[in-house]
């Protein structure tokens, strides 16, 4: 079994791979000779407690997992020291919503302090978002009730959840200073140990903290076979990125979706901005992977397919589906005239040089896998037939996203995205560092008087919106909307997008 996943910070890159006895040799000697600048740290995860793998001899409890570094970099750490405690405040800032009681009504709660000896004595439960004569003064033990009021007695948040406030009041990470100021205690991360060549202990059981955790969070079992435990890959990534709050993580094998799982607990545990990408083309992408990402967001505890705390997290994700050759193939449309069928019936030589020089390029002209552009009148309906999986054959019609494939294909970074009055509008930063306006239509609806209309009432060609490239599908006049000293280009985009999809030259 492979788990492979880099960790990324600025130009440096660690990778961390999963693997058993049996491929260990052959996988460490491929990666020296891939990676001769980098080097190989093995750790031991004892991973099958008790049980083990294997039926003879040796009981096998054990995997690895390696760590691929630079040569001679020092980034790997484990748990942290006791020392080097830090404070910072508990009460959120910041203009989001999420700062407030309307954002996150479950972190506005009263924290109850002694004001003799300022000692937390416990927190009172959220009030309900609609009740706005919570109590305020003190309790009847004569506690004091703090609220996270900002200066201008703006009803904020705290920084956890009720039920995370209350695991950190008992871990004695919550304190009161004498200002009644609620402060909250971090360890300071980079006060850590060298990490450990062995990892034991009940959190890094596969049984339990990967089988029964997928069974906890989807109430049925067998839906995805030997998944990791959640520790063991949230570990790897914190012994990466433990002083890294932007690091990005990479896991292209992403199986039940345990990276992306570990990276949003982190995030929620550690408040980091660590991103994730994972890639899986298994089929039980949609009943497993995608599924656990959206549960793992929701509510960090699960039981029987149901969510217990719902402490959730406050968190965007996106998936894209790629289209695959089996889909790409099944679009493509034959369409061969009698003329030719006849001249190929006559001459028999000629065939097989014809289907493999010719026929794709004159018998499927116009297939959707082979980009139609004559659909590019209606962009926002382009469709491709896609393989449902319920038996040989069977496809259904999916529209594709083509606003969203142009953006990969022309490598942009994009800043904006507007849906106004029926046209479409991109703008962002091609790989070159030029600024690029990126309109789409539907040129039924959308007449080159109408699309000239809107340019120039969006401002787009001022200078306070001055841009390099202008895409626009079908044909259209903003050329001749160009002063005198503007210089940049209109391109079509069904050009663009063929010309990218099938110009090779520099492949």
């Amino acid at each position: 079994m492979l788990l492979a996943s880099m960790m990324f910070e600025e130009e440096t890159g660690v990778m961390s791979v999963a693997i058993d006895d049996y491929e260990l040799a052959n996988l460490s000697k491929v990666i020296q000779q891939a990676l001769p600048h980098y080097e190989i740290q093995r750790v031991i995860v004892n991973h099958y407690p008790g049980s083990g793998t294997g039926r003879s001899n040796v009981s096998r409890t054990h995997e690895y997992n390696l760590f691929v570094l630079p040569a001679g970099a020092d980034v790997l750490r484990g748990k942290e020291r006791e020392e080097g405690l830090r404070e910072r405040n508990f009460r959120r800032s910041g203009t989001g919503d999420n700062n407030y009681r309307i954002g996150r009504p479950n972190s506005f709660f009263a924290i109850l302090v002694d004001p003799t000896t300022y000692q937390i004595k416990g927190l009172e439960p959220p009030p309900t978002i609609d009740k706005k004569d919570y109590p305020r003064e003190r309790t009847k033990d004569g506690w004091l009730r703090i609220y996270p009021f900002g200066e201008d007695g703006s009803e904020r948040v705290w920084s956890l959840s009720y039920e995370g406030a209350a695991q950190a009041l008992s871990d004695g990470l919550l304190i009161c200073t004498k200002n009644m100021v609620i402060n909250r205690l971090y360890k300071d991360e980079k006060a850590r140990n060298l990490l450990q060549s062995v990892w034991l202990g009940k959190k890094f059981n596969a049984t339990s903290y990967g089988t029964n955790l997928l069974t906890d969070m989807f109430g049925t079992s067998g839906l995805f076979s030997y998944p990791k435990s959640l520790y063991t890959v949230s570990t790897a990534i914190d012994t990466v990125t433990f002083d890294a709050e932007r690091a990005l993580v990479l896991d292209f094998f992403a199986g039940s979706g345990t990276t992306g799982h570990a990276v949003i607990d982190l995030n929620r545990e550690k408040g980091n901005r660590l991103k994730y990408v994972i890639v899986e083309m298994g089929e039980y992408f949609d009943v497993v992977t995608k599924p656990r990402i959206q549960k793992a967001i929701y509510s960090k505890d699960w039981s029987g397919g149901k969510p217990i705390s719902r402490e959730g997290s406050s968190h965007l994700f996106k998936y894209i589906c790629l289209e695959s050759y089996e889909d790409a193939l099944n679009n493509i449309e034959l369409k061969r005239t009698e003329e030719q069928a006849s001249l190929l019936e006559v001459h028999d030589e000629f065939r097989e040089d014809y289907m493999l020089r010719y026929m794709l390029d004159v018998e499927a002209r116009g297939s959707a896998s082979l980009l139609n552009i004559e659909t590019f009148v209606d962009p926002f309906n382009y469709q491709l037939n896609v393989a449902t999986g319920a038996s040989v054959g069977e496809t259904r019609p999916v529209t594709i996203d083509l606003i969203e494939t142009f953006n990969y294909l022309l490598g942009l970074r994009v800043k904006q995205v507007d849906a106004i009055r029926g046209f479409r509008v991109i703008e962002g930063t091609n790989p070159e560092g030029e600024k690029a306006l990126v309109i789409w239509r539907n040129t039924r609806e959308k007449s080159n008087d109408d699309l000239d209309q809107f340019f120039q009432k969006q401002g787009y060609n001022t200078r306070d919106r001055k841009f390099d490239l202008i895409y626009t599908n079908g044909d259209s006049n903003l050329e001749n909307l160009k002063r005198d000293n503007e210089t940049w280009k209109v391109r079509l985009i069904e050009e663009e997008f063929q010309r990218l999809m099938f110009d090779v030259q520099d492949v």
